[in-house]
């Protein structure tokens, strides 16, 4: 059996040693979805390339959707690990961003090849059988950040707009590049811009005077 290494995202989502399979399963997967794409890679495809059984893939992950939603579910875990120490280390709505932003282009410059499959699994999660899940985890990934921003409005430096257009504010400008940074068509780094998307996501929902 091929054994993952340390640094390896779903050893951080999935630890320990009775889950060594589940993370080879997933890894391959990855590696299958980001090859073939999500609709061309059959269960089949990733039993053989984890030389796995069928029985063992479906008692993880139930069937081809499970396993989708389960890598899309390890990669948000591994984003949160990641952005919640930070957020908790925040003293201000401006630090918060700051963590948020500079949290999230880390990520994708360290695990390209699970920030790629969530931009082409989104939809499929989204509207699949785990799409309520995964509306309730994004409640959570963001959930700290909304807190900063309600204490933000009430101490008047971030402005009072509804609450689903803060994440596209804060974060869709660094998705849009990460994006072209994965598909080749830029080639810095997202964490060579971290000051830059930083400052732009504070100015985006920053009050009139508290903008700089």
């Amino acid at each position: 059996m091929t054994h993952l290494p340390v640094s390896d995202p779903f050893a951080r989502v999935e630890p320990g040693p009775r889950k060594e399979h589940k993370r080879l399963i997933l890894s391959c997967a990855l590696a299958c979805f980001n090859e073939l794409g999500i609709q061309a890679t059959t269960v089949e495809t990733i039993r053989e390339r984890a030389n796995s059984s069928i029985g063992s893939i479906y008692h993880h992950f139930g069937n081809k959707d499970g396993l989708i939603a389960a890598l899309f579910f390890a990669a948000l875990d591994d984003q949160l690990a990641l952005t919640h120490p930070r957020m908790q280390a925040a003293v201000s709505a401006k630090d918060a961003i700051e963590a948020l932003v500079q949290s999230y282009l880390e990520w994708v410059t360290q695990q390209p090849g699970l920030a790629q499959f969530m931009a082409q699994a989104r939809a499929s999660v989204a509207d699949g059988p785990f799409g309520q899940e995964l509306l309730q985890r994004n409640k959570k990934r963001y959930s700290h950040m909304l807190e900063w921003l309600e204490k933000g409005v009430k101490e008047g430096a971030v402005l009072a707009l509804p609450r689903e257009t803060y994440a596209s504010l804060l974060i869709g400008p660094c998705e849009n590049y990460c994006r072209a940074w994965l598909s080749g068509r830029v080639k810095s780094r997202p964490t060579d811009f971290v000051q830059v998307f930083a400052q732009a996501a504070w100015r985006s929902v920053a009050t009139a005077g508290n903008a700089l």
